[in-house]
């Protein structure tokens, strides 16, 4: 793993630290099911993420996965976006992700895919800019359609992001998994949000790298993955959809690429609390 300032590496993935901030509420009124045990191995996981006075700190992270061919890139969601953006009302705005991705060598123009993990303020703030231009003036934006279908029309995302880039065809919608090019799988992962979806990079000399979008929002979802976070939809179905995936990541040896832990990349613990029924997703 390499990296300086707002990137670090880890194989083909290139960890974008777009923003960093506090949360708007107290870690564990955003998780309300965890024990003490839960917050020590977490404290222990990621000890940046505990702030002054029980506050949550938190990254807001994109991350690039070059091509194999370094022809171009497929960038996993789109950070929290300028001043004017949807995220204006608690994300740490503005981020920092232009400057950021020019740091790291890598030309907007250059970018052929974005993948948005789902359709939150947080998550897609990059993606287009106030006068309805897509940012990355080449990409397709890919998204699940259970996303665009569950969200509401008066949704700031809508206007910012899924209306213009539909407008003007970039949109692309998918359905269940979907394999990108060679190597890069995106994976259904519902429960945070209807079409929640994580990305699959893998690497065939190397160690695979689950970029996990909101499956996991905060370590203590790593300590005890049965945790639920105050803002899922859908919680059964999140942690069923975070107990699949953790698994996954346990029995191919993969390192985690999470959006807000502060850690870019994590490996799930050596004794991670999964039920033993839990079904593999597909390899």
């Amino acid at each position: 793993m390499t990296g300086t300032g707002g990137t670090v590496r880890q194989g083909p993935v290139t960890a974008l630290l777009d923003a960093t901030g506090l949360f708007f509420k107290a870690a564990r009124d955003a998780f309300p099911g965890a024990v003490a045990a839960d917050w020590a191995e977490a404290a222990a996981l990621d000890p940046g993420a505990v702030g002054p006075e029980g506050a949550w700190r938190l990254d807001f992270r994109c991350f690039a996965v070059a091509d194999p061919d370094g022809a171009g890139w497929t960038l996993v969601d789109a950070g929290v976006g300028p001043a004017e953006g949807p995220g204006a009302p608690w994300c740490p705005v503005p981020g920092r992700l232009p400057d950021v991705l020019a740091d790291a060598g890598i030309d907007r123009a250059d970018v052929h895919t974005v993948v948005l993990t789902h359709l939150h303020e947080d998550h897609t703030g990059w993606a287009a800019d106030a006068a309805g231009r897509p940012f990355f003036p080449r990409a397709r934006y890919v998204v699940q359609r259970a996303e665009t279908a569950a969200l509401d029309r008066a949704d700031p995302v809508w206007s910012w992001v899924v209306e213009p880039l539909r407008e003007a065809g970039r949109l692309h919608e998918v359905e269940g998994e979907h394999r990108l090019r060679p190597g890069v799988t995106l994976l259904p992962t519902p429960g945070h949000t209807p079409g929640h979806q994580s990305v699959l990079v893998g690497r065939p000399g190397g160690r695979d790298v689950l970029v996990t979008g909101d499956l996991l929002v905060h370590a203590v979802q790593l300590a005890n993955p049965a945790v639920a976070y105050a803002h899922e939809r859908d919680p059964a179905a999140a942690r069923a959809s975070r107990e699949e995936l953790l698994a996954r990541a346990v029995e191919r040896g993969a390192v985690l690429a999470t959006a807000h832990l502060t850690r870019p990349f994590v490996e799930p613990p050596d004794a991670l609390r999964l039920p033993g029924d839990v079904r593999r997703l597909p390899s």
